[in-house]
């Protein structure tokens, strides 16, 4: 659902779950990946911002196209390669 909302985030298995190791039960909020990009502390909330406005409107196709949008633009002002490949 969160990639409806240009979002991705890793499955991961959650400390003490009871469940098999090979049921993925959480997900994984790294930093890496926008790090690198050359994110820092003041991005975070906004993203954080982003991934609880598409959880709080997994229904709405068209909010989540917007929040889409929104991500899309940030990450534009944030390019992988600035310099080209």
């Amino acid at each position: 659902m969160l990639d409806l909302a240009g979002i991705t985030l890793n499955k991961n298995a959650i400390p003490n779950d009871p469940r098999s190791p090979f049921v993925t039960s959480g997900v994984r909020i790294g930093t890496p990946s926008v790090t690198t990009q050359g994110m820092t502390e003041p991005e975070m909330p906004r993203i954080a911002e982003f991934i609880a406005r598409a959880l709080r409107q997994r229904n709405d196709e068209s909010a989540l196209a917007r929040i889409k949008g929104e991500v899309a633009e940030m990450c534009a002002a944030f390019p992988a390669y600035p310099n080209g490949v």
